[in-house]
């Protein structure tokens, strides 16, 4: 989580007003890919990762510093791309504020069968991610 952290730091400023998350994709314990977000309308954290690695991804652990999202705005949902992909783990450090999120990421991951874990590094994660979430406009 923390060079997912380092990922999400990069993303400042050219994604505002959307948070700047970080993504790292992780097979063997070696990381084999790592995103950020994009400018709006461009690739969250997520997908710039998933974007560099091809096919199924059911050995591979995603650690993402924020709730992926579950809806399609500008991008597609974050969260239903990594079901799609048949990501093998999720790793989240905070729930998104977002009342169009607030949860239902790590929803469509679970109901997918996907194991999620919530709270790694979340003190670390809020100091980058709070003044970023009071907007409340994602994507």
């Amino acid at each position: 989580m923390e060079q997912a952290l380092i990922e999400g730091r990069k993303a400042l400023p050219e994604c505002l007003p959307n948070p700047p998350v970080g993504c790292v994709l992780v097979r063997a314990d070696s990381i084999i890919s790592r995103g950020y977000t994009n400018a709006p309308g461009k690739h969250h954290a997520e997908a710039m990762a998933l974007s560099q690695v091809e096919g199924e991804l059911s050995d591979v652990t995603a650690f993402v510093t924020l709730e992926p999202c579950s809806f399609h705005g500008r991008t597609p949902s974050c969260a239903l791309t990594l079901v799609e992909r048949k990501i093998g783990a999720v790793y989240v450090a905070l729930l998104d504020s977002d009342p169009r999120n607030l949860g239902k990421g790590i929803d469509i991951l679970k109901a997918a069968g996907i194991p999620v874990m919530v709270g790694l590094m979340s003190e670390e994660a809020k100091q980058d991610l709070s003044p970023y979430l009071l907007h409340l406009s994602h994507n």
